[in-house]
């Protein structure tokens, strides 16, 4: 098949999506699809060949990329592209996927998991891998997402959404509860979230956060074991604990770096087959309710009266092969590669219905 990759983007998950997007082409081409790597921001502006060319560039126009430690600085991805107008999508993206035969979108955050793209892609009759659009911004919005959990019976920690100001922080530092949780609505990669401990760490915290937006969702900061449930063709998969370095939260450091300031991944999670049933069960009915497909994965927390606490729902979460879904379908017994492929027809056989609908 002919697959376009799109990645990057202009979001604060850029790098994360980078690194997915160009491992997913890798895979998808050693299985001998005509797979091709596409910047939907930067896009293709300096091909002199057609584009229907670039299916068989040499390695997928990949490149060398990885996840540094701190965000991407997004001005600096915006002066970089000749094209300077308001548009997010760059030059000759949505022509190339007009010649695929999917699109797999190796995208995260902004324009990415908010729906955007996926209902771009539905308007031109372009098939693209995961939910559709309405299932991805409801999931992307936190707030949102919270409400639908609240409506089909999954825990979610005591919570509240607002907007404010600079001018407002003195005063929301000193009536907010703490400890609790600050995440801007349409957030990802730990990126615009801070556990605030003390009313001085809330200040800093609002303001830090004001920096990726003006609404946030505070929540009530449950102490327990960090678990995430992937799903994949509605089923789901092994349940994986992520356990911080010492005490560090599960921050965008120690969720991309390795050694003594990355996370440990604990797959299969040690836990009870009554905790890996509850957990299952939850993933399962907010995926359903949400109107998610193909794949998705669930993050919550285990608290220690076992109860499970779900915190928000990832529509396309990270696919690099040392992810949290490669490594839970590799117990399955699909490879990186073949889990790849998996979504890619799940995905176009999920399109086929939507259309015959």
């Amino acid at each position: 098949m002919k697959i376009v990759v799109l990645g990057g983007g202009i979001s604060t998950e850029r790098q994360v999506s980078l690194v997915s997007a160009t491992s997913v082409c890798r895979a998808l081409r050693s299985l001998g699809h005509r797979a091709v790597f596409v910047d939907l921001y930067l896009g293709i502006e300096e091909s002199d060949v057609p584009l229907e060319q670039l299916f068989d560039a040499p390695d997928g126009r990949c490149g060398q990329v990885g996840i540094e430690k701190t965000a991407p600085d997004l001005a600096a991805v915006r002066a970089s592209r000749k094209d300077q107008s308001d548009s997010r999508i760059g030059k000759n993206v949505l022509e190339i996927c007009k010649l695929a035969d999917c699109v797999y979108l190796g995208l995260h955050g902004q324009d990415g998991e908010d729906g955007k793209i996926q209902a771009t892609l539905d308007l031109l009759g372009v098939p693209y891998t995961g939910s559709g659009p309405l299932g991805s911004g409801m999931a992307m919005d936190k707030a949102v997402a919270k409400r639908i959990m609240e409506s089909c019976g999954v825990h979610t920690p005591a919570w509240q959404e607002l907007r404010y100001t600079a001018e407002q922080i003195p005063a929301l530092a000193e009536t907010l509860p703490v400890p609790c949780a600050v995440k801007v609505v349409g957030g990802g990669s730990s990126i615009g979230v801070a556990l605030p401990e003390t009313r001085e760490e809330l200040r800093s915290a609002l303001e830090e956060i004001l920096r990726y937006g003006d609404r946030v969702v505070v929540e009530e900061k449950i102490r327990g074991r960090e678990l995430t449930v992937p799903v994949l063709d509605e089923k789901a998969l092994s349940p994986i604990e992520i356990v911080p370095p010492q005490g560090k939260d599960f921050d965008y450091v120690s969720k991309y770096q390795s050694g003594d300031e990355g996370a440990r991944e604990l797959c299969p999670a040690p836990i009870s087959e009554e905790e890996r049933a509850l957990v299952s069960e939850a993933a399962l009915r907010i995926h359903a309710a949400l109107g998610l497909s193909v794949y998705s994965r669930a993050d919550f927390i285990l608290d220690g009266e076992g109860r499970a606490w779900c915190l928000e729902v990832n529509t396309l979460p990270g696919m690099t092969p040392n992810s949290l879904i490669p490594k839970a379908a590799k117990l399955e017994g699909l490879s990186y590669a073949a889990l790849c492929e998996k979504i890619v027809l799940l995905s176009l056989a999920q399109r086929r219905k939507e259309r015959a609908c």
